[in-house]
């Protein structure tokens, strides 16, 4: 295989909702290149892109797949992403690493709750978006419908570059209104026929033409002048129009095509090859540093290393970008993330399951590697003079958690070594060993992301693991001021223990002014600060500690292990055991022992003072509250809005974008932990949301008594 030159690769994310029909086209692509001498599909398990045992078990994509085709002397990187919304890691991190987007839409059923949230991510990273409307072969198949959809959607910036002569299960032809010419196919797809557009078709066609034109012509000031002065522009200018376009996002070509039976294909790829922006025409990736990075061979050698394959018989695979410079076999790199020095011993092209060795990569390329030593995903290598890391790809919240642990106790170890492995290969599965709860969290993107992760954790892993509903992360605080004092005194021969503490605590918000006077039961207490400290939770909110002992009561040296006493009080609330928040303390009396008193005893009683302190301030418990976006059909929005109601979950807003309503609501997570499942089986799968952490906010008085309850119980248990 030659080395190809950036000015002749072109680098393309295939996106598109499950079912419609990705993978399939990606085989039909290769085909057509001769990469593969055979067609593969998705029920024979046999496809270049399904084709690990997870991936032919449920029959859906669950890694992206990366391969390539050479074409007309370019080469075309393609990235075949999964289409189900719980593995949109992959859509992700393959539009930050590609220069164009191929959004199929399903002919059955248009535009889908898939496509948009696809379409979005294009928005946010500023990528082109090609439109392709697949299976054209089915009955249910409407395909100007669609078009109608899409343009309410999108907008009039969708502009068709074909469109079929008839669709349901006779479809086999096509008119392009970029080359005016009528495509036709045999049986067995493949090698078009092309003829002149018949008459009956002309006046259609050359109404879609005049648009195409105009639409190309806005995208530069020279075309648009010729466009006024003869009212057309030749194939080459109409080219270069739609390449601009698509830098600019200004156009969205349509196209048509039967991935199934192979018609349509090789014009795609052929309209890829000519007109789809090269990598140089693309906006520059940024390091670390702020610094633009440019595709230029002639640079620095940088390879930025977006994904990290398990396979069976070989290991990790490894795939980059050349970022800058070019990579040859065996050269020598340090890696910048991790300071180790790695040997890039084989350089591959990426086909699927396949790799074609190659001598280099040049800037803009994507290639794979095998059995690098310390190289993790998100990491970068370098040659010498030159220090780049990258850290430029965004991955959504997780959105459904379970508490994992080995059935077998005694496989826990393994357990968290596969889980840390499965995450090279899914940054979108997060893996959380919660001190504060005493579980090992799993967080993903839905219920069917963690059920693949199961499944490979025994099927793949041998290793029998089950899920539980996490614990939810409550903290506790204070209504109100309160006051407690507390003696420890132990005489067991020799020296004894005493420490007294006397304090008063009070909610806390920043801001507040340092306290000077207190009333408790007819008296008055005066507040003289003497010193404060304030601690920053890790658990989020504050601890302000003050001492306003006075005339010796307690030594200053007792004041650390004070606070100390009431920080593991703090960590282990009074009322649930969760952790509390918020809260300032003030030792302002106490009593010491000349011989007796210590660290420890002082510790003891500041522990003991805080805790009864704290159960008569008006203690609360606090739960996560989460800011929640649904994007759902307007035929759902009824049944999806009493649902969340039943959650307690309080409307927000409600607004239309891009042919969905987006509901917002602020939710407790409680209330989230299978809402996934539930949104799913309401909407038949044709919605989808994001969550975001928003505030702590209190229980209502049922479930807090509830919850106190509950911790009561398992305390006397535990006793």
């Amino acid at each position: 295989m030659r080395v190809y030159q950036t000015n002749e690769i072109k680098n393309i994310a295939l996106l598109g909702s499950a079912g419609s029909g990705k993978t399939t086209l990606a085989e039909a692509m290769l085909y057509e290149a001769g990469i593969i001498k055979r067609r593969g599909s998705v029920e024979a398990k046999n496809t270049v892109s399904d084709y690990f045992p997870v991936e032919q078990e449920y029959g859906y994509s669950v890694f992206s797949t990366v391969f390539h085709v050479e074409w007309n002397n370019k080469k075309l990187n393609i990235i075949d992403c999964p289409g189900a919304d719980d593995f949109v890691g992959g859509a992700i991190t393959a539009l930050n690493v590609t220069d164009q987007a191929v959004i199929l839409i399903n002919g059955q059923y248009g535009p889908e709750v898939g496509t948009q949230n696809n379409f979005r991510y294009t928005e946010k990273l500023k990528k082109p978006v090609i439109f392709l409307v697949n299976q054209l072969d089915s009955d249910k198949c409407d395909f100007d419908s669609i078009v109608a959809s899409m343009k309410d959607i999108y907008g009039p910036k969708c502009v068709q570059i074909q469109y079929p002569i008839a669709t349901g299960p006779g479809f086999n032809s096509l008119i392009d209104v970029l080359l005016m010419k009528k495509y036709s196919w045999k049986p067995e797809g493949g090698a078009p026929i092309i003829e002149d557009i018949p008459a009956e078709e002309m006046d259609k066609a050359m109404e879609l033409h005049k648009a195409l034109v105009e639409a190309a012509a806005e995208n530069d000031e020279s075309l648009m002048e010729k466009f006024f002065e003869e009212e057309t522009l030749t194939e080459d200018e109409m080219r270069e129009g739609i390449r601009k376009g698509l830098v600019t996002r200004s156009i969205f070509p349509v196209f048509c095509v039967c991935a199934g039976k192979d018609m349509g294909v090789r014009r795609l790829m052929e309209f890829l090859g000519n007109v789809v922006p090269f990598v140089s025409e693309m906006p520059k990736i940024h390091n670390t540093r702020g610094e633009e990075v440019a595709a230029d061979s002639n640079g620095p050698t940088s390879l930025y290393f977006f994904k990290t394959g398990m396979e069976p018989h070989i290991g990790e695979v490894s795939y980059f970008k050349v970022m800058s410079g070019t990579v040859k076999a065996g050269a020598d790199l340090t890696n910048a993330d991790r300071g180790s020095k790695e040997r890039m011993a084989q350089l591959f092209a990426c086909a699927g399951s396949n790799r074609i060795p190659v001598d280099e990569l040049c800037a803009g390329d994507i290639g794979c590697t095998v059995k690098l030593k310390d190289v993790k995903t998100g990491n970068a290598l370098n040659g010498k003079d030159c220090e780049y890391r990258y850290d430029f790809i965004k991955y959504p919240n997780s959105k459904y958690s379970r508490a994992i642990k080995a059935v077998n106790e005694q496989e826990t170890e393994k357990m968290m070594a596969a889980l840390l492995k499965m995450r090279q290969e899914d940054p979108t599965w997060v893996v959380e060993q919660s001190k504060e709860l005493r579980q090992t969290i799993v967080h993903g993107q839905g219920e069917f992301h963690l059920r693949t992760l199961k499944w490979r954790m025994e099927n793949n892993e041998k290793i029998q693991v089950k899920f539980e509903e996490p614990k939810i992360p409550y903290r506790e605080t204070i209504t109100k001021a309160a006051r407690a004092d507390y003696r420890h005194k132990k005489q067991s021969g020799g020296a004894g223990q005493f420490g007294e503490v006397h304090l008063i605590v009070e909610p806390y918000a920043d801001g507040m002014p340092d306290p000077t006077v207190f009333k408790f039961g007819g008296q008055e207490y005066r507040i003289n600060v003497k010193s404060k400290e304030e601690i920053d939770l890790e658990w989020g909110g504050k601890l302000v500690f003050i001492n306003s002992v006075v005339g010796g009561a307690i030594d200053a040296r007792f004041m650390p292990a004070i606070l100390k006493g009431v920080m593991e009080r703090m960590e282990r609330g009074p009322l649930t055991g969760s952790y509390a928040r918020d809260v300032r303390v003030i030792v302002y009396d106490g009593k010491m022992h000349p011989v007796d008193s210590n660290e420890l005893s002082f510790m003891l009683a500041g522990r003991n003072a805080f805790a009864a302190a704290f159960k008569e301030a008006g203690p609360k418990v606090l739960e996560p509250i989460y800011d929640l976006e649904v994007y759902v059909p307007a035929d759902f929005m009824g049944d999806v809005m009493s649902d969340l109601q039943g959650r307690r979950a309080m409307i927000m807003g409600m607004d239309s974008e891009a042919g969905y309503q987006k509901l917002q609501a602020k939710i407790p997570l409680k209330e989230l932990a299978n809402y996934s499942i539930s949104l799913s089986s309401i909407t038949g799968g044709r919605a989808s949301f994001t969550t975001k952490f928003a505030s702590y906010e209190l229980v209502p008085n049922d479930i807090q008594q509830q919850l106190v309850k509950e911790h009561e119980a398992e305390l006397e248990a535990d006793d």
